[in-house]
């Protein structure tokens, strides 16, 4: 499934830059594609492990 992820993310990368390059600039265009990018990065992240691994709560009665 990364391997779905990847190339959607790098065009959605390519299009923000190369709209930011037009001298008639569309701003719905940059914007879906910061969209797509947000996505994209939490969808390849989500598999991420944390860091600090939570650790249950002992009840000391």
């Amino acid at each position: 499934m990364k391997k779905f992820y990847v190339p959607i993310v790098l065009l959605a990368i390519a299009v923000a830059f190369y709209e930011q390059t037009v001298t008639d600039k569309n701003v719905y265009v940059s914007v879906i594609a910061m969209a797509v990018f947000m996505f994209g990065m939490m969808r390849l992240s989500a598999k991420t492990p944390s860091k600090n691994p939570e650790k249950e709560e002992e009840n000391v009665d």
